[in-house]
């Protein structure tokens, strides 16, 4: 037995996510997850809502409510919707949570005795109007180079110029809308990442296996320009984690707290405390550090491109940093962006289908099934209604759930609903589960190697294999002159669900278990002999015919969605 240490990028409390956010990290964690523990292996699959810093304040003002109040609202909102598509968590965190407070502080502490924090005076853009500091891109104005009156402190999305608040042309709060802002000069804590970066670049080599994406973001931020940058991991924010050193005061840092970057990976950590809480008393310790027995656990990290940079430099700097014996990620699978119908899935701006609107239209497994095997891999994938109606029908009505239909109706039409026997295995049956055989063998191949649009496509032709075969056995044809051998060939095909259910698990479980219980097999075990597997429904077994696994989406449905879904979410 293996042990697979799994986190998924942890989402932002400010509201639902989209089914961009939903593929670049949560899913294919999901994916991984299952298919470990259908294998099985002891699996520990963490993730958590991310619930400091300034979008979180501002979205409990613009709903009206204490900021603690709304993350809690917002957390019981993600973790249901979480599990409305299937994300088998063993733990969904808070990055608030007591274990998380106590954590970070410990880790400040550390990296302060090591010499690698510092003090820094730094000046930033106070509104007088809000009575607080505003980080630089709550700072809005025009832009000096192009014009774009909507400019942020930090960066121009009209032109991509990168800004300071100080670059900007008439500058006012996107809090308030004042211009009564003046720049204070204030004292902040700085990880100083640069002294690190030699052991930072040794680490990163030493993973031979990375994606090409993940390295090359690595490689670009480590060696680009001036190379790595000391970074600031404190706030003039009232909602965070107190800044402390450890169980200590921090002199001359009162009032401030951790920068949600800082804190919000070290939630990974805290999150497995969070979970053993819950187990009453669980080793956390034995998953996190390998003095305590983590040494011969896999650390995989699963999230979308843009959160690279934190988990492959700042992140680990922390790690390091502290000294201490901690579980580093052995590898990190990262993700391009699913972009929405010509343009860019959007949380801010409300574009595009977001997580409670899909499960509001079609059950989980549709849009599992489309968003792992069109997942943004090797470059940017694009979401649009036709390409997710051919890919629902062609792959899940016509090819999976069209062969269940046709085995199980013909069976009880002809047979009853009971395993028929008769007839053995000849020549074409043979043929099949070698080519299953070197199927399967591929798939798993490509499912541990976590190559999800290639095992996918293999699992499409797992199944299609089953359709070719009937069509080519013809059941319905041969009973009307030899019914033993009709009787075996439905026989196989009644093993096959049973096949197909457990290999599909990982990407599509609703369905799965539809079969599994269709065929009245609650615990079907992930197959390590194809021979074995087809033959292990004996004749006799009492089966149902399940309901429609996959309706169809018509043309009708799809241009409706279309048009709901063409503008901004309010």
């Amino acid at each position: 037995m293996q042990r697979h240490l799994i986190t998924s990028a942890i989402p932002y409390i400010n509201g639902i996510k989209h089914l961009g956010n939903l593929i670049g990290s949560q899913l294919p964690a999901d994916l991984y997850a299952r298919f470990q523990r259908a294998r099985g292996n002891e699996v520990l699959f963490l993730c958590a809502t991310d619930e400091h810093g300034t979008p979180a304040e501002l979205a409990a003002a613009k709903a009206g409510k204490p900021v603690a109040e709304y993350c809690a609202e917002m957390h019981a909102v993600q973790a249901r919707i979480a599990d409305g598509f299937g994300l088998s968590f063993d733990h969904f965190g808070r990055s608030s949570s007591p274990q998380n407070h106590t954590l970070t502080q410990h880790f400040a502490g550390r990296l302060a005795d090591a010499g690698l924090i510092s003090e820094v005076s730094e000046k930033q853009v106070y509104s007088n109007a809000d009575g607080r500091y505003l980080p630089d891109r709550y700072i809005e104005g025009t832009c000096p180079n192009c014009a774009y009156d909507k400019a942020r402190g930090d960066q121009c999305e009209n032109c991509t110029k990168q800004l300071d608040p100080t670059d900007l042309i008439e500058p006012r709060s996107a809090i308030s809308g004042s211009t009564d802002l003046e720049v204070r000069e204030t004292k902040h804590l700085y990880l100083r990442q640069s002294a690190l970066k030699d052991d930072l670049d040794a680490w990163i080599d030493s993973k031979k296996d990375w994606p090409v994406l993940t390295t090359s973001i690595a490689k670009k931020w480590l060696h680009d320009g001036d190379g790595l940058q000391d970074r600031g991991i404190t706030r003039d924010l009232d909602w965070g984690i107190p800044v402390r050193r450890g169980d200590a005061d921090w002199p001359g840092m009162e009032g401030k707290v951790f920068y949600v970057w800082f804190d919000a990976p070290i939630e990974y950590i805290a999150c497995a405390g969070e979970w053993a809480d819950a187990q009453d008393g669980a080793n956390w310790e034995r998953w996190w550090r390998t003095d305590k027995g983590a040494d011969d656990v896999r650390y995989t990290q699963f999230m979308g491109k843009d959160n690279v940079p934190f988990h492959t430099l700042s992140f680990p700097a922390t790690i390091l940093g502290s000294g201490e014996p901690w579980k580093m990620v052995d590898h990190l699978k990262s993700f391009n962006y699913l972009n929405y119908d010509g343009g860019q899935f959007s949380t801010s701006q409300g574009r595009g289908i977001f997580m409670d609107q899909a499960l509001e239209l079609l059950p989980a497994d549709y849009w599992r099934w489309w968003l792992l095997s069109n997942c943004p891999e090797t470059s940017d994938s694009e979401f649009t209604w036709e390409l997710f109606q051919q890919g629902v029908n062609k792959d899940l009505a016509d090819v999976l759930g069209n062969f269940v239909s046709r085995v199980t109706k013909f069976c009880r039409s002809k047979f009853g609903e009971a395993v028929p026997s008769g007839g053995s295995y000849g020549p074409r049956e043979d043929a099949l589960i070698a080519d299953l055989d070197a199927r399967v063998a591929r798939y798993m191949a490509m499912m541990e190697a976590m190559e999800v649009r290639k095992s996918a496509q293999e699992l499409r032709a797992i199944w299609a294999a089953g359709n070719e075969y009937l069509q080519a056995a013809a059941p319905w044809s041969t009973i009307k002159e030899d019914t033993d051998t009709a009787a075996m060939q439905i026989r196989l095909g009644l093993n096959l669900i049973g096949l197909y259910a457990v290999l599909s698990s990982p990407f599509i479980p609703g369905a799965s278990k539809q079969m599994a219980d269709a065929l009245g097999m609650a615990d079907i075990p992930w197959p390590s002999d194809i021979r074995i597997a087809v033959e292990a429904i004996d004749a006799g077994h009492e089966f149902s015919v399940p309901e429609n696994l996959f309706a169809k989406i018509s043309d009708e449905d799809r241009a409706g969605w279309e048009a709901r879904f063409a503008g901004i979410r309010s």
